[in-house]
């Protein structure tokens, strides 16, 4: 092992097997083609067992048997052309740093565009009118002197890009594009040299201009989602109390718990690890474990997972899962595994690029070779495939997709929806199938309280006035309608309630048993209960889900448009089941934590369905992951919204809906785009190839398509489908 591979050794772990495992971030990667050509190159490496790739985070984690060593996966990958450093948050810096790059890169070929495009007009103004060969020359090379330095610089996203490539025999998009844009600034200073009237500076700014604007943005996307899930295990908190052999607390970080401590959880804070309660009662909120927001009443003998927020008792545990093996961490796992998966899916345009760039060299060598044979001179068979390459440079295949999806993504806007995901719309018009979580998602993210009939309302200003007092979460949802200031000299029973004197009247806020009152009958099942006593007098209210205004009618309209539906909720059955009756979904699963949400999907993808998961809890993000495409509501858990594709705003269902039809119509037009670019090659590479265009007339073909093709694209706009 070399002494660069070294500094890994203390970054190795294991995994569940016993093998060797290392987490590296790696750079260099620009295509989604490095993940078969990083994992096929440490796949061949003697002892290496698995390598995986996640191409959002450019995370790649390495299992090995005891005959490969670190500094083996390190090398290689140096052979391959990527640099590798151990996983860790300073990684982060490099993405951070890359993105500012791209911005600059950027910035240069705008400006440089802008004012050789002032120049090149004044030229073709001048070219019908009475401009002189040296003024036309003047302006030609003041436009060289800004376009090379500028394309130098601003070119090097994709020539670094093409130049890794070429060393492992592989022609990417940026190939190509490389190439047009050399030879269009070659070709130039060359007509220039000749003092000929046309050159084509700004053609090739203008082109790495608007191909840089869609790298950013799709790194700038990439970048957003890597900082949030890098911090999920950060959902349970850095220290925990853990009790010593005279049970005395003493603050440990929770990667130290083990099965088998016992740790001490005050009210209010989030438990370091999964345990079984010891000693104590509260109230827990497990949104990540079930997605639930209402919270669980806990007694000695309740199970419990790290990141669950306790409620107003003090809690004292026994570990059963500590330091990596806790719910939030396998979370953290079953994500990382989710989104390597996703990262297989090869966009459309790639799938195209992968035949077009071999087909595009191979024509304009063989016109050069041909016209050679039949005689011409070296100058004018070199002109002809010039004017091969230029004429077929990729803009109008480079344009299909990314246009629709500027015009979709407008459109889609203006319906509440936040697109994050360059290929989400891709993907999203193949569904046949949308699973929604339900709370949050179907009903409304804050829970409501619910009065039943005969309900004397005179109590609830002073219930609300003492549930100011209480930390439990159902009393919060009370307290909002609180109108005057909290009661004095409040007596809390921790894991029961609070109660104070109103009037010389005792006055209870709590459980059922602590007011000694009973559950209404026109309450529904699935309600939390809270009651309220006044000496003789009292009331119990339910705290529930309401679902969303229009969720009945988007179910609805999805059925009718042939797409299945269906219900993978965390929380219990009683809560799931009436909003599965109300909505008419068959298929409701309840109880579903995030493994088993994921391992719902994998069956549901075995059966050959392309599933959307719309969900909003931390217990959804491996799900959201997994899922063919996803959709997230803007009041989500940030994780959440960070795994999905896209968010949508508002308190109503119908962008979900928007989202669907959108989708349809944009990957018609991507479809039609295609067959335009591959129409125009087909006219026009023959005349090229035959000697039947110049130069200056593949530049505007080539702008013509582009056109073209935006044009088109602006037909994805418009109100969605009935």
């Amino acid at each position: 092992m070399n002494a660069e591979a070294a500094d890994y050794s203390i970054f190795l772990a294991q995994d569940a097997s016993g093998h060797a495992q290392l987490n590296l971030v790696v750079e260099g990667i620009e295509q989604p083609s490095a993940i078969a050509e990083i994992e096929r190159g440490l796949a061949s490496l003697p002892g290496v067992i698995r390598a995986r790739l996640n191409y959002t985070n450019h995370r790649l984690t390495v299992a090995w048997s005891d005959t490969a060593a670190p500094g083996a996966v390190v090398e290689r990958l140096s052979a391959l052309g990527y640099r590798a450093h151990p996983y860790a948050a300073k990684a982060e810096d490099g993405e951070a740093e890359r993105a500012r790059w791209l911005l600059r890169c950027l910035g240069v070929a705008g400006f440089a565009a802008m004012n050789v495009m002032l120049l090149s007009v004044s030229v073709w103004a001048g070219n019908v009118s009475d401009i002189t060969p040296e003024t036309r020359d003047l302006f030609h090379w003041l436009s060289a002197l800004i376009a090379l330095p500028a394309a130098a610089y601003a070119g090097q996203p994709f020539f670094l890009s093409a130049i890794h490539g070429l060393r492992n025999r592989a022609l990417n998009m940026d190939v190509p594009i490389s190439l047009g844009v050399l030879l269009a600034l070659g070709m130039s200073v060359v007509e220039t040299a000749l003092s000929q009237e046309h050159a084509y500076f700004d053609s090739a700014l203008m082109l790495l201009f608007f191909l840089l604007a869609g790298r950013y943005l799709d790194h700038a996307a990439r970048q957003r989602t890597r900082a949030v899930a890098a911090n999920v295990a950060a959902l349970r908190g850095e220290m925990a109390h853990r009790l010593d052999e005279a049970a005395v607390p003493v603050q440990v970080p929770v990667q130290a718990l083990v099965c088998g401590d016992v740790i001490l959880v005050p009210p209010g804070e989030r438990i370091g690890a999964d345990g079984v309660v010891v000693n104590g009662a509260s109230s827990v909120s497990e949104g990540l474990a079930t997605g639930e927001t209402l919270p669980r009443a806990v007694t000695a003998g309740s199970a419990v997972h790290a990141g669950s927020l306790n409620g107003e008792g003090a809690l004292t545990l026994r570990v059963t899962a500590g330091g990596e093996e806790t719910l939030v961490d396998e979370v953290q796992r079953l994500l990382d595994t989710a989104l390597s998966s996703r990262s297989a899916y090869v966009r459309l345009a790639d799938r195209v690029a992968r035949a077009y760039a071999p087909v595009v060299h191979l024509t304009a060598l063989a016109a050069a070779a041909g016209w050679l044979l039949a005689g011409a001179s070296f100058h004018d068979a070199v002109m002809i495939a010039v004017a091969v390459l230029i004429i077929t440079c990729p803009c109008a295949l480079a344009l299909a997709v990314p246009a629709v999806q500027v015009v979709a993504t407008g459109a889609l806007f203006r319906s509440g929806l936040l697109l994050r995901s360059a290929d989400m719309l891709e993907r999203l018009a193949q569904v046949d199938m949308v699973v929604f979580d339900k709370t949050g998602t179907l009903t409304l993210p804050d829970p409501v309280l619910r009065l039943p009939a005969g309900t004397d309302e005179s109590l609830l200003p002073l219930a609300a006035r003492l549930a100011v007092s209480s930390r439990h979460p159902l009393a919060a949802i009370l307290a909002r309608q609180a109108a005057g200031a909290p009661f004095a000299d409040v007596t809390e029973a921790p894991g029961e309630g609070v109660r104070t004197l109103i009037d010389g009247e005792e006055a209870r806020l709590g459980s059922l048993s602590f007011c000694g009152l009973q559950a209404p009958a026109d309450l529904p099942a699935s309600a939390s209960f809270i009651a309220f006593r006044l000496g003789g007098r009292g009331f119990v209210a339910g705290v529930d889900q309401a679902l969303r205004s229009d969720a009945a009618e988007v179910v609805s309209a999805i059925k009718a448009r042939g797409l299945k539906v269906a219900i993978f909720s965390g929380d219990r059955p009683e809560a799931v089941q009436p909003v599965a009756d109300a909505l008419g979904i068959a298929d409701a699963r309840a109880g579903l934590k995030p493994a088993g949400k994921i391992a719902a999907l994998e069956a549901l993808k075995a059966q050959g369905h392309r599933v959307l998961m719309v969900g909003d809890g931390l217990n959804d993000a491996p799900a959201l992951a997994a899922a063919h495409v996803s959709l997230s509501p803007v009041e989500g858990a940030a994780l959440a919204k960070a795994q999905a594709d896209a968010e949508f705003l508002g308190t109503r269902l119908a962008p979900v809906l928007d989202a669907l039809d959108g989708a349809r119509r944009a990957l018609r037009r991507i479809h039609e785009n295609l067959a335009l670019a591959l129409l125009y090659n087909l006219i026009a590479v023959p005349l090229a190839v035959g000697g039947f265009v110049t130069p200056l007339v593949a530049a505007l073909a080539m702008s013509g398509s582009s056109i073209l093709v935006t044009l088109n694209a602006l037909r994805a706009k418009g109100r969605p489908a009935p």
